[in-house]
């Protein structure tokens, strides 16, 4: 299941994020994307696949979506 992968997952963080914590953190695994708030992990994660996640970045990069 996706939550197990991400249990023992490495989350990122944002470099633009500077040293606060009102960020974004980013897990990639395999076939999966974890995508939580860092000002409340015990809130959960979202989760997407691979090709959901590109599909996301892709669009904010092309200014579809706002930063």
């Amino acid at each position: 299941m996706a939550v197990d992968t991400l249990a023992t997952a490495t989350w990122h963080k944002s470099s633009f994020s500077g040293g606060g914590n009102n960020c974004v953190d980013v897990a990639v695994e395999q076939t999966i994307v974890g995508v939580r708030d860092s000002k409340n992990y015990g809130a959960g994660h979202l989760t997407v696949n691979r090709s959901e996640w590109a599909g996301f970045l892709a669009a904010v990069k092309d200014g579809e979506i706002n930063r």
